[in-house]
């Protein structure tokens, strides 16, 4: 089923004609110069921090050099019309703003498609770039556009790129934030990452299961990893199990991010909202 795309302004929302096949696909139809959040909804117009996302939103566009204020409300509203408009049941969407026109907003929805449990089961297979994020902490419209290209080339069998910074530490994923489990700790970047929402409710439910060190593990170190991970709003957490052609571990999902998955799961599912 294709993306369904509409532009929320003043006067409502307003039919893109696009075509487009996805909500990858509908990024060639936006401004580069803008920010965007994505999240999931549930069934039975269910959604989790969206506040949180749109407080994001709202920060990027500063870090971007643009003031925006959203109608939170009306977004909200003009959403739950899409869905129901559309028939998808539980949808994966983004909100995009432009810089040149911070009064709408655009607004794709595809059917959500959760993590396969063959995924789960036997874990990701990832890559390194040495590629750079331009203000990670801002979700750029322009990095949307950028980390498209840069993935078109990915080999199939390989589901993330990870980026490493000029000393080889890693950072985050082209769309995830990265974890690692080395010496009994869970290490992940604390700057030059964007702030996921997802990464905060890995570190709230992390505390319960293993002690925490907000440093970025180097890449020098991989033969040590113990087990790795990444996470994001819409695939919750994706166990890791090669990086670059190398195992992680015995090259199965680790115990610790098996019981970390589900209770992520739980904390979300204790937590959804009405959108």
């Amino acid at each position: 089923m294709p993306a369904l795309i509409k532009r929320l302004t003043r006067q409502g929302l307003v039919e893109l004609a696009t075509g487009a096949s996805s909500l990858n696909d509908a990024t060639r139809l936006e401004p580069r110069d803008g920010v965007y959040t994505v999240s999931s909804t549930w069934p039975g117009f269910k959604t989790l921090m969206l506040d949180a996302h749109l407080d994001r939103l709202e920060e990027s566009a500063r870090r971007q050099g643009f003031a925006l204020k959203l109608d939170r409300l009306r977004l909200r509203s003009a959403l739950r019309r899409m869905i129901i408009e559309s028939g998808y049941g539980a949808v994966r969407f983004r909100v995009s703003v432009a810089a040149l026109s911070p009064e709408d907003a655009i607004l794709s929805i595809e059917p959500f498609q959760p993590p396969s449990p063959e995924l789960i089961a036997r874990g990701a297979r990832c890559r390194t770039s040495s590629e750079a994020r331009p203000n990670p902490a801002a979700k750029s419209s322009e990095w949307m556009h950028r980390r498209q290209a840069l993935e078109a080339d990915r080999p199939a069998e390989i589901y993330e790129t990870l980026l490493l910074d000029a000393s080889g530490k890693l950072l985050e994923g082209m769309s995830s934030n990265v974890y690692v489990i080395l010496d009994g700790e869970l290490r992940t970047a604390g700057s030059g990452v964007l702030a996921g929402v997802s990464r905060m409710i890995v570190l709230q439910v992390s505390e319960s299961l293993l002690p925490l060190r907000v440093e970025a593990p180097n890449i020098s170190e991989l033969s040590r990893f113990e087990e790795a991970f990444l996470s994001s709003s819409s695939r919750g957490v994706i166990p890791i199990v090669e990086i670059d052609g190398a195992a992680i571990g015995d090259g199965s999902p680790g115990a610790v991010t098996v019981a970390l998955r589900k209770a992520c799961q739980s904390w979300v599912a204790d937590r959804l909202e009405a959108l």
